[in-house]
């Protein structure tokens, strides 16, 4: 299985929230290598899955992101 390379930008931008978006993406994707990085203007989101998972970040209910092209 290809593993395909999605990059969000999120409303991530501080440590609480940080900690709350790396616990429910522990749950969600367990399995799944993702980082954050804050230093960017657009708080980057980038997760390597092997699994259709935009719907299920889009749709999380804990931080906004929009799937960067």
């Amino acid at each position: 299985m290809q593993i395909m390379i999605y990059v969000f930008k999120t409303s991530v931008d501080s440590p609480s929230k940080l900690e709350s978006a790396s616990a429910l993406l522990h749950e969600l994707l367990p399995e799944t290598l993702w980082n954050f990085d804050l230093e960017d203007c657009d708080n980057i989101l980038r997760i390597d899955s092997e699994h259709e998972i935009v719907d299920l970040i889009l749709n999380n209910g804990i931080f906004d992101c929009i799937e960067l092209e």
